[in-house]
């Protein structure tokens, strides 16, 4: 199992575990995003939800941590030769802890008094948190792939840039809306928290399969303005 940015390094099985385990970090994330949605979406048992997603974060960020370390031993013994490598790991382990985070937030939304589960568009709600659940598994799928290739990461960026135009129309529209702030307040956050994993998603793809000079480090979602391999 390799990343596409561990290719070439000087000692290639030094980072197999950092790769191994920022994959299950991703899983670990995906896990959080799903309790947490569910929760706010659903009548789920909230207060066994926030224990294992707390848990979970905890495990996230312990791991994130370590290996973090483990990437500065390693520059410290080995020398500056693998630099790129471990930038674009270390960029990646905190673009993973970041989509941890963001599942939090969306816990603590529901923990505030914002319950989504009688919403008019709870079926709409229901779809658009699928469609963000899918980047999360086509992420993990990327991430195991040797060399995904730049067409499938410029798919990946496709399909985050229709989920993040969606979220942000949904947020304008709240944000414009003449129904009560409690009505529409906690949808529009919750939609910015959904804009923002998307965004660190793509990161998380373009960290594991792009060189670090290359990658756009906003977590806001836009694509690059313009980039060498494509036309203006």
């Amino acid at each position: 199992m390799s990343l596409s940015i561990i290719r070439g390094s000087s000692e290639h099985g030094d980072f197999e575990h950092v790769v191994s385990q920022s994959i299950e970090m991703l899983g670990l994330a995906h896990h959080s995003f799903n309790l947490a949605t569910h929760a706010l979406l659903t009548d789920a048992d909230a207060e066994a939800t926030a224990r294992e997603i707390r848990e979970t974060d905890r495990r996230i960020n312990r791991t994130e941590q370590r290996l973090r370390s483990d990437l500065m031993r390693h520059i410290s013994a080995r020398g500056g030769s693998d630099i790129e490598t471990v930038l674009g790991l270390t960029l990646l382990l905190k673009k993973i802890e970041r989509v941890g985070d963001f599942a939090k937030d969306i816990l603590e939304l529901n923990e505030s008094g914002v319950a989504l589960t009688a919403a008019p568009d709870a079926e709409t709600l229901m779809s658009e948190r699928e469609a963000v659940s899918v980047l999360f598994s086509r992420a993990a799928e990327l991430m195991t792939t040797s060399d995904p290739g730049p067409d499938a990461v410029r798919q990946y960026r496709d399909e985050v840039d229709m989920v993040i135009a969606v979220c942000q129309a949904r947020m304008d529209s709240y944000v414009m809306s003449d129904e009560p702030a409690r009505d529409v307040v906690g949808l529009a956050i919750y939609y910015r928290f959904m804009h923002r994993i998307a965004a660190n998603l793509l990161g998380v793809v373009r960290a594991s399969a792009e060189p670090v000079n290359h990658i756009d480090l906003d977590d806001e979602g836009a694509s690059p303005a313009a980039t060498s391999d494509e036309s203006p």
